[in-house]
C-alpha cells in the first residue's frame, strides 16, 4: 500500500492543474485516470478562452498553473475578441489541436518529479470520524493520503442520450464512473442532476467553404501565457454560417422526438449554452443562429460544428446540418449528444474547496456545478493549491472578488451555489475594470511566488515589468509639454486638439483619440519599453478616475470582508432573522459578514441583526476571559 501527501482523481482540465500545483509544491501526489489516454480531453469545443474564460486562463498562469503554456504550444488559430469595446471585456480565444492539447498535458504531467499518474476507476473514499485518508479501486487497490481532490468531470452516473436512446457513459463513450457516485451520497453529501451537450463532427472534405464567411486568426502574436516567447504563425481558418428557416422547420417538426422536451432529459442544462433545439424554441423570432464551422486538429479532417449542440435522433441531425448553407452534402462523423451526470451541491465546500462534512476530501471543476474547461481549471489550480496546504499545516489560499475571476467563480458556487451548470461570465464580476485580461500577472504572480508555483526567474521579469510600468506612468505625469508650432502640428496629424498651455503627457494620454504610441512620439522614453509595459501604461492612465472609484468600492467591501463571524454563532438561537436567512446562514455557514450578504435569501435587515447578536456575544466572550 503506498501512502502519498495528495490524491487526485480524475485527470480533467481540473484534475491536471490539482496534481501539477500539489506536485510543484513538494507535496508526493498520486493522479488517478480511468483512462490514460483522455488526460486533458476535451469533450466538447477543442478551444481554450473566450469572455471571462479567458481571464481565468491568465489567471491560472499568473498563480503558476498550466493549461496556458499548454494551449500556447499547440493552438490552431489565436483571436482577441470584444476589441471594439473596452480593455475590461477584451478576451483571448485559443482553438485547440485537441489530440496535441492532450499530448502535451499527458508529457508534462509525467515528467513532474513529484507526481505519479497511474490509470484506475476509484471506486470507494478511504473515511474515518469525517476525514477522507485515501481511495480504494475497482481492482482493489488501495492508497493512502492526507488529502484528496476529486475532480470527475461528468463522470459520475453519466448517462448519454441521443433520440429515444439513452445508456450509461462518460463523454464520448468512455466508461462512467457509478459506483464513486452512490458511494457519495452514502457519505452524505447532496448531489444534483444536470445536463451538457455537444453538436455532432463533421468531415472537412464534406463541406463548400465557398458558402461560408471565413473567420481567420490574428495576425499579430498573441499568448495566454506570460512565459510564451515563441509563437504558432501557420494558423487555421474557421468558418461562420447560419441556420435558416429549413433548419428551424426540421428542428420544430421533430420536437416530439427531442429528449428535453419528451421527458427522457431529467437533468438541467446550461442556460447560457443551450441547445439548438432550446434555441429555436426559446427565440422563435429569430430567423437565424450563427454557426462556426471549426477544425479539431492539425492532422484530421473532423469539424466542430459549434452552435448545433443537440440531443436530436441521429437521422433528423442529419437532415438539419444539410440544410445549412455550405452543408448540403456533408458527411457526419460522429453524432451529437447530450449527457446527464450527477454533480454535488456546492454550498457544501468551504471557499478553499474543502467538502465541509469531510475534512481533507477537496473538490473541483464539473462535479461543483460548472461548465467549462477554463473554470474547471481555475477551480483545480485552488483545490490543488489548497490540499497542499492542508497537508503542509498552512492556512488556505482564498481569492476574493476583487483579486480575480477565480475568486468570483468560487465565491458564487461556494455562497450562492447554482441551480444550472455555472458558467463565468464578465457581468458576475463587479470588479471587472480591476480584472482585467491584460493585468492578471500584476494581480496574481507575488500570490503565485510565495505559494511557491512561480519560480525565481520569473519572478524577476516580472518585478522588472512591473518596476518598468511604475517609472513610465511617473515619467508622464512629470514632463510637461509646451504648446510650441510644432506640436501643434503634430497633435492636429494625430486627429486631435491643440493644446494652448503646458500640459502633462499624461493628462493629454487620457484623450481617447490618442495612444501611448502618440504620447511617445511627443517625448520617447528613455528605455524602450516592451508592447505589454506600453499597454499597460496606457489603460492604467486611461482608466485612472475609473481604477480609482472601483479601489474605493473594494475598500468599503473589504470591511465587511474583515468581520469574521466567529465559530460560536449559532443562526438557530437568533431571534429576528427570517427563517429563509436562518436556513441558508445554517447551509452555507459563511466565514464573514461579506460572504454571508452575498446569500440568496438574506436580506440587510438579516445582516444587520448578525451584527448585532455577534458584537453581543463578543462583549460576553470578553467579560468571561476578565473574570477567569
Amino acid at each position: 500500500m503506498k501512502h502519498y501527501d495528495v490524491i487526485v482523481i480524475g485527470a480533467g482540465h481540473a484534475g491536471c492543474e490539482a496534481a501539477l500545483a500539489a506536485a510543484r509544491m513538494n507535496c508526493r501526489t498520486l493522479l488517478l485516470t480511468l483512462s490514460l489516454d483522455t488526460i486533458a480531453y476535451m469533450p466538447c469545443n477543442p478551444s481554450i478562452g473566450g469572455p471571462a474564460k479567458g481571464h481565468v486562463v491568465r489567471e491560472i498562469d499568473a498563480l503558476g498553473g498550466e493549461m496556458g503554456r499548454n494551449i500556447d504550444k499547440t493552438y490552431i488559430q489565436m483571436r482577441m475578441l470584444n476589441t471594439g469595446k473596452g480593455p475590461a471585456v477584451y478576451a483571448l480565444r485559443a482553438q485547440a489541436d485537441k489530440v496535441m492539447y492532450q499530448r502535451e498535458m499527458k508529457k508534462t504531467i509525467e515528467q513532474e518529479s513529484m507526481l505519479d499518474l497511474q490509470q484506475g476507476m476509484v471506486e470507494r473514499l478511504l473515511v474515518d470520524k469525517d476525514r477522507c485518508y485515501g481511495v480504494i479501486t475497482r481492482t482493489g487497490a488501495e492508497y493512502r493520503a492526507d488529502a484528496v481532490v476529486l475532480t470527475t468531470g461528468t463522470y459520475l452516473r453519466g448517462k448519454v442520450i441521443i433520440g429515444d436512446l439513452a445508456y450509461e457513459s462518460g463523454p464520448n463513450n468512455q466508461q462512467p464512473s457509478i459506483q464513486l457516485a452512490h458511494h457519495l451520497m452514502e457519505l452524505g453529501l447532496e448531489m444534483v442532476r444536470f445536463k451538457t451537450g455537444t453538436p455532432p463532427r463533421i468531415n472537412s472534405r464534406s463541406i463548400d467553404t465557398e458558402q461560408m464567411e471565413i473567420q481567420p486568426g490574428d495576425e499579430e502574436p498573441r499568448a495566454f501565457s506570460y512565459e510564451t516567447t515563441e509563437y504558432i504563425t501557420d494558423q487555421l481558418p474557421c468558418w461562420l454560417t447560419y441556420t435558416n428557416e429549413e433548419t428551424h422547420q426540421q428542428i420544430r417538426d421533430n420536437l416530439h422526438r427531442a429528449p428535453m422536451f419528451s421527458g427522457v432529459i431529467e437533468g438541467r442544462g446550461p442556460r447560457y449554452c443551450p441547445s439548438i433545439e432550446d434555441k429555436i424554441v426559446r427565440f422563435s423570432d429569430k430567423g437565424r443562429h450563427q454557426i462556426f464551422i471549426e477544425p479539431e486538429g492539425r492532422h484530421t479532417e473532423e469539424m466542430y460544428v459549434q452552435g448545433l449542440s443537440t440531443s436530436l435522433p441521429e437521422d433528423v441531425q442529419e437532415k438539419m446540418l444539410r440544410t445549412i448553407k455550405g452543408l448540403e452534402k456533408v458527411e457526419m462523423l460522429r453524432t451529437g449528444y447530450a449527457i446527464e451526470y450527477d454533480a454535488i451541491v456546492p454550498t457544501q465546500l468551504w471557499p478553499s474547496l474543502e467538502t465541509k462534512r469531510i475534512q481533507g476530501l477537496f473538490t473541483a471543476g464539473q462535479i461543483n456545478g460548472t461548465s467549462g474547461y477554463e473554470e474547471a481549471a481555475g477551480q483545480g489550480i485552488m483545490a490543488g493549491i489548497n490540499a497542499a496546504r492542508k497537508v503542509q499545516g498552512r492556512k488556505p489560499v482564498i481569492l476574493d472578488r476583487s483579486q480575480a475571476y477565480i475568486g468570483v467563480l468560487i465565491d458564487d458556487l461556494v455562497t450562492k451555489g447554482t441551480a444550472e451548470p455555472y458558467r463565468l461570465l464578465t457581468s458576475r464580476a463587479e470588479y471587472r475594470l480591476l480584472l482585467r485580461h491584460d493585468n492578471a500577472d500584476l494581480r496574481l504572480t507575488d500570490l503565485g511566488y510565495e505559494i511557491g508555483l512561480i519560480k525565481e526567474k520569473r519572478y524577476q521579469r516580472f518585478q522588472a515589468k512591473q518596476q518598468a510600468i511604475k517609472s513610465e506612468i511617473a515619467r508622464l505625469h512629470q514632463t510637461r509639454i509646451r504648446p510650441t508650432a510644432e506640436v501643434r502640428d503634430q497633435l492636429v496629424k494625430m486627429g486631435t486638439n491643440e493644446i494652448q498651455q503646458v500640459i502633462e503627457l499624461a493628462q493629454l494620454l487620457k484623450r481617447p483619440e490618442l495612444s501611448y504610441q502618440n504620447i511617445a512620439s511627443l517625448s520617447p522614453s528613455p528605455t524602450p519599453l516592451s508592447e505589454d509595459v506600453m499597454e499597460q501604461v496606457e489603460i492604467q492612465i486611461k482608466y485612472e478616475g475609473y481604477i480609482q472609484k472601483s479601489l474605493q468600492q473594494v475598500e468599503k467591501m473589504k470591511k465587511m470582508e474583515e468581520k469574521r463571524i466567529p465559530n460560536w454563532v449559532n443562526y438557530e438561537m437568533i431571534e429576528g432573522i427570517s427563517s429563509e436567512a436562518r436556513e441558508k446562514l445554517t447551509q452555507v455557514r459563511p466565514l464573514s459578514l461579506g460572504q454571508a450578504s452575498r446569500i440568496s435569501g438574506v436580506s440587510p435587515a438579516d445582516i444587520s441583526i448578525l451584527m448585532i447578536h455577534m458584537e453581543q456575544g463578543n462583549r460576553a466572550v470578553r467579560k468571561e476571559k476578565v473574570h477567569e
